[in-house]
């Protein structure tokens, strides 16, 4: 029998597939047009982390996500920003044509450290589990890629996760090549949950579509195995993730700009 409670889930994941939905069609038919004057976007469409993401965004019966439990304000929250002003400095305009030639030793430990205006977010990588995905970040850490890049987007119902890595800011950019996905059977990725400490690859819902985005996973968030996990976030990082959560997001429907200004300052990747 299907409870009332189920119903209402029901009913909101099918009003975010259709959303979805005339997202999809709007954007092929700007990729479309773009073709036809011949512009060369070279981007990743990752306002799809949680393209797929918004399909599934109310479909969590865990007690830590039940979409049931949190109930989207009718305005965007009030929230003081709780972070630093950027460090000066300006976005690059970077791009390339192909994946980065394979430089890091798959057998070694590698971590990232994003320092961001919140408070540091330190990540050991998986390289041999994701050796194109760690590859590609020390690459684009190495040229300064992600530095002064702004996090654009907080997810705060049904899924939990920190969206980074696009230098446009809006969720369109990219390096202008892709990566293959990779570690999709990790054995942290259990009844299609991505648990909280993981830092994934975003995409655009189609096989092998990763860039430069990422999401940080604040709290266990139900998705699929379609997306890249790479790295696991220290406790202090955190920390940070939720301090950045507790500061809401613009919209106040659960899905938004953060309130708290995320800038990685500067992103490293070093061999330990």
């Amino acid at each position: 029998m299907v409870t009332q409670e189920q119903r209402r889930r029901q009913l909101a994941r099918e009003k975010f597939l259709r959303q979805q939905q005339r997202r999809t069609a709007a954007r092929r038919k700007a990729n479309v047009r773009n073709s036809v004057i011949g512009s060369v976007l070279g981007v990743i469409l990752v306002g799809s982390v949680v393209s797929y993401a918004t399909g599934v965004f109310k479909n969590d019966d865990s007690k830590a996500n039940a979409s049931a439990e949190v109930t989207p304000s009718a305005s965007p929250s009030k929230a003081p920003d709780p972070c630093e002003k950027p460090a000066a400095g300006k976005v690059k305009s970077l791009s390339w044509k192909k994946e980065p030639a394979m430089t890091i030793d798959k057998s070694a430990k590698y971590e990232m450290k994003l320092a961001t205006t919140c408070g540091d977010i330190d990540i050991a990588l998986k390289t041999s589990a994701a050796p194109h995905t760690v590859n590609s970040f020390d690459f684009l850490a190495s040229e300064g890629y992600l530095d002064h890049t702004k996090c654009h987007r907080l997810t705060t119902n049904g899924i939990y996760v920190l969206q980074c890595g696009d230098p446009k800011g809006t969720g369109m950019g990219g390096p202008g090549y892709t990566i293959p996905d990779e570690n999709l059977k990790d054995k942290s990725l259990k009844n299609n949950t991505y648990p909280a400490g993981t830092i994934a690859m975003a995409n655009t819902g189609q096989a092998h579509t990763g860039g430069s985005q990422f999401f940080l996973v604040y709290q266990d968030s139900q998705l699929p195995p379609s997306y890249t996990p790479f790295g696991t976030i220290s406790a202090s990082g955190m920390k940070v993730l939720k301090k950045i959560a507790a500061a809401g997001e613009a919209t106040g429907q659960g899905d938004g700009a953060p309130n708290a200004t995320v800038v990685i300052n500067k992103a490293t990747v070093t061999k330990s």
